[in-house]
């Protein structure tokens, strides 16, 4: 068996055989340097009727160094949206990039980085190479993210087929 180091995002997402492959390869003496990524708390380990922190087997937990993270502040929203539109060659006006990075204080960087696309495609179908605050708002009425479409599918559940 021989691995090279791996990421592997929405590590909840395995099922017990892939833990099961993971724990042998991290016995090696080659043991590979393996990072894993998750949103989730306590949930169950696929492939099994358990539950565990993270939907992580706790014999592989156990051999994990969990890394803490805490959300962008404000400051550095601002940067991360000003060097990824200017990336991508986007305009925006001061008060666009402030009311794009207060969104994303109360939601997620990854949401308000996705809103950039259609705010510029808003913005020249209007004639305008600059995006603007108007068409933020605009756009973050048309686009949820995903607590607020979370909210509504619950507020309105009695609406859906289940």
């Amino acid at each position: 068996m021989c691995i090279r180091d791996s990421f592997i995002d929405e590590v909840h997402m395995l099922d017990i055989e892939c833990f099961t492959f993971l724990n042998r390869a991290l016995e090696s003496p080659l043991a590979p340097i393996v990072i894993l990524a998750t949103n989730r708390g306590f949930c169950k380990i696929r492939g099994t009727d358990m539950g565990a922190p993270h939907g992580i087997p706790l014999d592989l937990l156990d051999r994990l160094l969990i890394i803490r993270t805490t959300p962008y502040p404000l400051t550095e929203i601002v940067q991360i949206l000003a060097i990824r539109a200017q990336t991508e060659g986007i305009s925006l006006s001061e008060e666009a990039l402030s009311t794009l990075a207060s969104t994303g204080v109360k939601t997620s960087l990854r949401y308000v980085v996705q809103l950039l696309t259609p705010a510029n495609i808003m913005a020249q179908t209007q004639g305008r190479k600059e995006i603007t605050k108007d068409d933020i708002e605009e756009i973050s009425r048309l686009f949820y993210d995903a607590k607020t479409s979370a909210k509504i599918l619950q507020e309105q559940s009695d609406k859906y087929i289940s």
